[in-house]
This record gives structure tokens, sequence and C-alpha cells, in this order.
């Protein structure tokens, strides 16, 4: 890239399109960020791709490197050195511990676009409390709620023996998808209240408890890209939390997800768009709060109206893996159009088969789990297929697993069971010692 001014908030490019190649820097190592690396690999605005930690499925589009995505002075160095033109944080890590504020605080790196929010916009994600905040200012539908900390710990235990059955307990910050908890008992509910704040169950990310009231419906994830003033909606997911069939057992990661969602009609999403879009990024946008990259709302359909159960600052995982082969925009393009301030202009196009994943898993996950299982018969991709790997690494010729989540088999069809058949019959070929994986991700649907 010869020549980058900003204006305001926003980056201005000065090449013509056709002179325009980036080098980009994407952070994060799982399924999530494989299926960028595969998505922005395919553009022709993309010169060189290097993705950092990565993983053994990334190395396939990219180079992979050996800096971790919260190591920002490593970063700084390999941006200036390599001439980096964009910044993707794939992961929450990196954008809640504010990256984007340390580009924009360094005069050598703040002219290089980093693609998503503030470390302010990040608390969305970063704080349940924060979050719950934000929608009671600006009027969007969520749960009931109240947080609780160690110096009110007892007015929490009091709170809790009064509460309505079921009760949601979420630690504050960062739990690795893991810090929500659903139970059906009273003194259950003090007991896990009470290792989150007393016992420090979660870290840091406990210190703090909301406890919300219990939503009955229907979930699904809606993706939103936006440069803090105008957004795109993009392809909707559902994806399936708990690690056994049925929907029962510990809340993971993810254990699948498919796109679109059945249910999410237009009259739903307009809904979704009045209540809840609209008034987030309104609410960003009279805050002063800079928001540059994905919002990610996680929604329950209730009566057949919207509640935001969440929000993250990025792309979820596995449902990346099911959005992204069903967007057929450039995604640099749209990268671009937020950087530039055009993604107003731009148009989402949604590829109109349905995409399923399915997540195998290691023996033990979401605990206790063995690392390094030689993993074989994973296919080439295809139109119609493509496996996305995310805790794996490479050593030699072999792949192993190397994380709890090891990959995930996006299929595309014209019909939902078709896809769902193609992903179980792919995850029974793949084979590592002690693979696990759902059979019935979609299973309401089909």
């Amino acid at each position: 890239m010869q020549k980058i001014w900003k204006n305001g908030e926003r980056w201005i490019f000065a090449e013509r399109r056709e002179q325009f190649h980036m080098k980009i820097l994407l952070l994060g190592s799982g399924g999530r960020e494989h299926a960028l690396a595969w998505k922005m690999s395919q553009s022709p605005l993309c010169g060189q791709l290097f993705i950092a930690p990565g993983n053994a499925g990334t190395a396939q589009y990219g180079q992979n490197l050996d800096i971790a995505v919260s190591d920002f002075e490593k970063i700084k160095t390999f941006c200036i050195e390599n001439a980096i033109s964009l910044v993707v944080p794939g992961s929450e890590e990196p954008l809640v511990k504010g990256i984007y504020d340390y580009f924009q605080q360094d005069a050598v790196l703040k002219h290089i676009p980093v693609m998503g929010p503030s470390a302010l916009g990040a608390q969305l994600e970063g704080s349940k409390a924060f979050a719950k905040q934000f929608m009671q200012r600006h009027n969007i539908p969520t749960a009931a709620y109240r947080e609780f900390s160690e110096e009110t710990y007892e007015e929490g235990v009091a709170y809790l023996r009064a509460h309505s059955l079921p009760i949601v307990l979420k630690a504050d910050g960062l739990a690795a998808g893991k810090g929500v908890v659903i139970l059906e008992d009273h003194e259950a509910a003090v007991a896990e209240f009470t290792q989150m704040i007393k016992d420090a169950k979660f870290g840091d990310a406990s210190r703090k408890v909301v406890v919300e009231q219990f939503l009955t419906g229907i979930e699904l994830s809606v993706f939103v890209l936006t440069d803090g003033h105008s957004y795109q909606v993009l392809p909707t997911a559902k994806d399936y939390k708990r690690i056994g069939e049925g929907d029962t057992g510990l809340n993971t990661g993810g254990m699948g997800a498919v796109s679109p969602v059945p249910f999410a009609d237009k009259a739903f999403m307009d809904l979704v768009e009045e209540r809840v879009i609209r008034p987030t990024v309104a609410g960003l946008e009279k805050e002063q709060i800079v928001y540059n990259g994905f919002i990610f709302f996680g929604l329950i359909k209730v009566e057949g109206e919207p509640f935001v159960i969440e929000y993250n600052c990025r792309m979820g995982d596995p449902e990346t893996e099911v959005v992204m082969p069903r967007l057929k925009n450039d995604l640099l393009e749209l990268f671009k159009a937020v950087a530039d301030g055009q993604l107003s202009a731009q148009t989402i196009y949604e590829d109109a088969r349905v995409a399923t994943t399915v997540m195998l898993v290691a023996k033990g996950y979401p605990e206790a789990y063995e690392k390094g299982k030689v993993i074989s018969n994973i296919p080439a991709p295809t139109q119609d297929q493509l496996v996305f790997q995310a805790g794996t690494r490479a050593v030699g010729a072999d792949v192993l697993t190397n994380g709890g989540r090891v990959l995930t088999i996006t299929s595309l069809a014209s019909d939902l069971g078709i896809a769902l058949t193609h992903s179980r019959q792919t995850a029974e070929i793949i084979d590592f010692e002690g693979k696990y994986y759902r059979r019935d991700i979609g299973f309401e649907f089909v």
C-alpha cells in the first residue's frame, strides 16, 4: 500500500482498486480464524496474509507467526517491518485488552486500520454489567438483572434465595464461553454464586456476577459489520453450546451451527433491526464509543419478540464457519468500506444454500482433555464442503490435536437435512483418538 491518510476516525485508502493489494495480519488460532483466512484469501485485494499464531489449517491460506494475540509489542514490530495495511482481530482477547487504542495512540501505527472496536466498545463483551447498563440506557430489550460483587455478597445470597427458578448466573468478565450457569435450585445457585465470587471460579471474570431473569424461547445469533455509524447485517446463524445431544450437559465454546435460522423470517428480522440493531449502533454513536468491526447479538425469541442475551465484539465460533461460506461478498471489500466510511453504500449478498457445521472435539472436553493425537482423513475442500481447523498444529507431515475443539465440518446444500447428513458423514471419516461430536446439530429443524 503506497499511501494512507486519516480523516477523523476513518482511514482513507488512496490507491485505485486495481492497484490495491493489502498485507493483512489476522489474530487468532481457532476455527473462526481459519474461516476468516479462507474467506479473505479469496479476495483480489489480498496481497499477503499473516496469521498470529494460527493453526495447521490457517497455514493453507497464509503464513503463521509465533506471536500471541495480546503481545502488542511484537505485533507492532511485525506490522512496521512488514508494512501491514490491515489488522483483523479474530477473538475478543486483543479487543478487550485495547489493541485498537494501542494502534491509535502510537504515531507509527495509527494509519493502520484495526477491524474492531475500541477497548470501551469491546466492553459490550468484556463486561456483562456494562452491556446490561448500555441496553438499559438505550431501551434495548433484555432480561431483568442485578449485579453483585464481594462487597454485596450477602445481599446477593438473599436475592438468590428469593429469586424465581431457574436462575441465570453470569461471570461479568471473559470466561471462554463457560461463565454462564443456569440453576434449577436455590441452594445450588447460592453454592455456584459463592464459588464465583468467594473462590474465584472464573478468576477475575467472576469478581462481579450478574444474576439474570431466565427467558424461555429459542436462541439465535445475528451479526452486523459496522463503522460506528452505519451497519450491514450478515447471514444469521444458530449455534449449539451444550456438550451433550438434546442440549444437555456442560456448556462449551460451541458444538455446531446452522445458517440461516429457519424461524428468523423477514418480519422477525425487521423487529431485530428496529429494536436491537439500530438502537445499539445509535447508542454507540451517541456515547461516542468508537466501533469499527463486528457486533454479535446473542438473541432469544420470546413469544415472537427479540431479547438480547449477550453482545460479543467479534464473530462467533463456530458461527463464523457457517456465516462466511454463505457470505457472497468480498470480505476485504467490506472491511475496506468500513475503513473508508463507505459501508452504507454496500449491499450484502447471501448464498441461497443452507450451511451446517459439526464440531469434532477431544475426549473429555470441555473439562480436562489430551492433546497431541494424530488426525487422519481430513478431506480437501470442495464447493459443497469445507473443514475448518481449530485446535490443531502441524508437526512435519502430521496434523495433531492441540485444543478441546479440534475441527469443524461445514457442508452446504439446498436442504438443511442434506447438509447435516454430509457433515455427519465426514465426521465419521475424519479420525483421531477420543473423537467426539454431536449428531443432532439442527435437531429442532429437521
